[in-house]
């Protein structure tokens, strides 16, 4: 590729308007996202929840690398792994379980990306509450370009898919880990 071609790839527009609502929250004072969608329990649809326990929470990203990208938390807002007693670490784990049983039996999801991004200097957005991302993947989609190159394609709404997987998660009778104890 020329030095020519390659600038001229590099000044096209991509456009993504659904980022500024990311964009702007991120100076607002609402406090903590997951502690409100764990408050506010008449608010599960608008805050994205699916599933409530004692210990976690399971909610949908509202700015997903992928459709279905879901984000396990701890109740508590902490945002150190040593602060967490074994209890909610295991509980964060089957929940992260049962998400992917979730989402492959839900959307086909195919493999998934787990990880943690703890402290601001290793990405964390919400550095004060920690949180498990759950990315499902499909063997033909665009691996990590969609996360380096900020674009995303989101099939289906938000609210539509939610409302999927707490089916889905019915019929499957799952959380296991609320179910099981």
């Amino acid at each position: 590729m020329s030095d020519e071609s390659h600038n001229a790839d590099r000044k096209r527009n991509i456009h993504a308007p659904w980022r500024i609502e990311y964009i702007e929250s991120l100076g607002n004072d609402d406090g903590c996202f997951l502690c409100n969608a764990r408050q506010q329990e008449g608010k599960d649809e608008e805050n994205l929840l699916l599933w409530r326990t004692d210990r976690c929470i399971v909610v949908m990203n509202k700015f997903p690398y992928t459709a279905g990208h879901l984000l396990v938390a701890p109740a508590a807002h902490v945002g150190n792994l040593a602060d967490l007693p074994g209890e909610v670490l295991l509980e964060i784990m089957e929940l992260t379980r049962d998400g992917t049983v979730l989402l492959t039996e839900t959307i086909g999801a195919e493999g998934f990306n787990v990880g943690m991004n703890v402290g601001r200097c290793a990405g964390a957005g919400l550095p004060g509450h920690l949180h498990l991302h759950v990315v499902p993947r499909w063997q033909a989609d665009t691996n990590f370009m969609a996360v380096l190159g900020d674009v995303r394609v989101i099939p289906e709404s938000l609210s539509r898919l939610r409302r999927k997987l707490l089916a889905k998660a019915e019929e499957l009778k799952i959380p296991v880990a609320v179910y099981g104890r």
